[in-house]
């Protein structure tokens, strides 16, 4: 080694510096390969610290996440990100007879403490399409939904019974929604009462009562509805039904241990 590298006229550090150089943008290339691979099978819709976590399970060897974050940069790769939208706190009272038992405390110990409910809006083309989906605050799972063409009572109502059927017991379970005239139905009320389900309502005009859910939403509409931009209710219809699945099986959380929110709640029951 020594007489080649004399006939070349290297320097011993210059050869091996290079050999190292080389190695380097090798290794480079191929994790560049590997993060363009994550982030083109979710549709772009993960950013550093996923892909960082999805490179970890992964791999055998640990990975950087200031790395990943470089290289995507270097790339051009970034996550859809949805615009802030500023809103204003507007206090207000708890419902007299249907108080805030929530109180914003999103966190559960277990499935089917404490679930959140809500209904979003879509328009295509000036059709609209109305969504209802329950939330398990335990996981973040979305344990019952349901689509209709018009804002009607048997939306909702029809949510909350596919959601009690997955539970046999509920008597120590919080449904929490807004103060939307659905969840303040006689008939939806006595569905509570008659599993012996506690009702829970935000203050009257303040979004960040019921902040979960909403969350879901705007979630949804940023990594499937505006990206995809169905153009007709039915691929809209099968786009959520797609994506709710996804959302449950698939999409990774960082708070639960990098875990979808069934791989986390199948998990934690083993």
């Amino acid at each position: 080694m020594a007489d080649l590298l004399q006939v070349a006229g290297l320097a011993r550090s210059t050869f091996y510096y290079q050999c190292h150089a080389t190695q380097r943008a090798d290794q480079q290339s191929a994790m560049e390969a590997t993060i363009r691979t994550v982030y083109d099978e979710h549709k772009g819709r993960y950013g550093y610290r996923r892909i960082t976590a999805v490179l970890c399970n992964s791999m055998a060897e640990p990975v950087n996440h200031k790395c990943v974050q470089r290289l995507m940069q270097k790339m051009g790769l970034r996550a859809l990100i949805r615009a802030k939208k500023r809103s204003r706190h507007v206090p207000g009272l708890s419902d007299a007879h249907v108080p805030n038992v929530l109180q914003r405390d999103f966190c559960a110990t277990a499935p089917n403490q404490k679930w959140a409910t809500d209904v979003t809006e879509f328009n295509v083309n000036g059709h609209k399409l109305y969504l209802s989906a329950c939330m398990d605050l335990y996981n973040g799972e979305i344990v019952a939904y349901r689509m209709a063409r018009r804002p009607v009572f048997e939306l909702v109502s029809g949510t909350l019974e596919a959601a009690l059927a997955r539970t046999k017991c509920a008597h120590e379970l919080i449904v929490h929604s807004d103060q939307g005239w659905h969840y303040k139905m006689q008939p939806y009320r006595a569905m509570l009462a008659r599993r012996g389900v506690k009702q829970s309502m935000s203050r009257k005009g303040n979004c960040f009562d019921n902040a979960v859910i909403e969350s879901f939403f705007g979630t949804l509409k940023a990594e499937y509805f505006h990206l995809a931009a169905p153009n007709s209710i039915d691929a809209l219809e099968a786009g959520v039904h797609d994506y709710v699945h996804y959302y449950n099986h698939e999409r990774i959380k960082l708070g639960l241990q990098g875990l979808s929110p069934v791989e986390y709640r199948l998990r934690s029951a083993a």
